[in-house]
């Protein structure tokens, strides 16, 4: 744990810039799926303030906080499902290069994605933790379960002091709307969350507080 005690003064490179608006994502009908209003929620996404906290927490709270924290940022960053997250290989890190290359679920897009700083940095320190693991999210049983990852992040969640159960899909709405409140264009934001269908893109951009900011002046 010395070694990888040296990541902790890094702290994460999370988005500067508007938060996004915290309104209420419609339920996707016809699946089967708790709504938001079900989960004691009032939409479906983190802010930027509330991703910050919950990559502290989840390096703060458990017995593996390199690949805790490493977990939380990267679901976020990348915008990744939660099945597309454990299923994460070393073989798709390029650390030299600085690359991840996603591959989407769902008949998703492929990508290949920009690693900051701070994500290599803790990759490192998790490639020397778990030197013999093909899979990047490990433990002393194996790859990660989809149910152990929606545990870490829910009690990380609760560390934070989030009033609502967080869950991973959370962190890719968080993922998306940050980029629409940024500003990028509706077509890199289908790109890069790998969506087949636009529609699904659009979401984000509908609910984009920065296109009504000046409608009273």
């Amino acid at each position: 744990m010395a070694k990888s005690a040296r990541v902790l003064k890094f702290e994460p490179k999370l988005p500067q810039g508007p938060s996004p608006v915290l309104l209420r994502v419609p339920a996707m009908a016809g699946r089967g799926r708790p709504t938001d209003a079900d989960q004691g929620r009032t939409r479906a996404h983190l802010t930027p303030a509330e991703v910050a906290l919950l990559v502290v927490r989840a390096w703060q709270m458990g017995r593996h906080p390199v690949r805790d924290r490493a977990l939380v940022l990267m679901a976020y960053r990348h915008g990744l499902r939660v099945s597309e997250l454990v299923a994460l290989r070393w073989d798709q890190v390029d650390l030299r290069a600085a690359t991840l290359h996603v591959r989407r679920l769902k008949n998703g897009t492929p990508a290949t994605h920009p690693l900051e700083g701070d994500e290599l940095r803790l990759l490192r320190a998790l490639r020397r933790e778990y030197p013999d693991s093909p899979c990047l999210f490990a433990g002393e049983r194996g790859p990660l379960t989809r149910s152990t990852v929606n545990r870490i992040i829910a009690r990380a969640g609760e560390a934070a002091g989030i009033p609502f159960p967080v869950t991973p899909h959370q962190l890719r709405h968080a993922c998306g709307f940050y980029l629409a409140n940024k500003g990028i264009p509706t077509r890199t934001i289908q790109a890069y969350l790998g969506h087949k269908n636009i529609g699904h893109t659009v979401r984000y951009t509908a609910l984009d507080a920065g296109a009504f900011r000046h409608l009273w002046r």
